[in-house]
């Protein structure tokens, strides 16, 4: 009966490298918001020369937008890496982000949700630019879909900070 148990721990222990595929994945996606990014900087360089300071404001916010996702992914794909699959061996790279290996999921957590609230308060600047192409009920929805995540936010936090107490 020992030899099935640890047989059945062995084989739950190992599965964590199904995970390993999704944070790859990742990875791949990564690549192609690099295109998504490219296909920005590209569209907003006449912009810059030709366009209002109105519409060379929402090209830089794209730019961030993008960068914001790009950041969030690799933060998401290091710490999930590490969390749930296996540590990743580059301690003495001289590169190596500081709160790589000290991010927990509690506060992977408060990463995520913080990144989707800065991305969430981009995209309703980028709106507040251009008001005149939105009826007021859709900036009405802009404003209560940022404040839900900004109030998720701060409630992750309390339950955060709650728990550990």
């Amino acid at each position: 009966m020992k030899k099935a148990e640890h047989f059945l721990e062995s084989f739950m222990f190992n599965s964590r490298w199904l995970l390993a595929p999704f944070y790859l994945g990742l990875v791949l996606a990564l690549a192609l918001l690099l295109v998504k990014f490219a296909k920005e900087f590209i569209k907003f360089v006449p912009v810059v020369f030709t366009g209002e300071p109105a519409d060379v404001i929402i090209g830089v916010l794209s730019l961030i937008d993008v960068v914001m996702i790009a950041n969030l992914m690799i933060i998401i794909v290091f710490a999930g890496y590490e969390n749930f699959v296996s540590k990743i061996g580059v301690n003495d790279h001289e590169d190596k982000p500081e709160w790589m290996g000290h991010v927990g999921f509690s506060d992977l957590k408060m990463k995520i949700i913080g990144s989707i609230v800065a991305i969430s308060g981009i995209e309703l600047l980028k709106a507040f630019m251009h008001t005149e192409a939105m009826s007021n009920e859709q900036l009405a929805w802009k404003i209560g879909l940022h404040m839900t995540f900004v109030v998720s936010g701060v409630l992750f936090a309390v339950m955060d900070r709650l728990s550990h107490k």
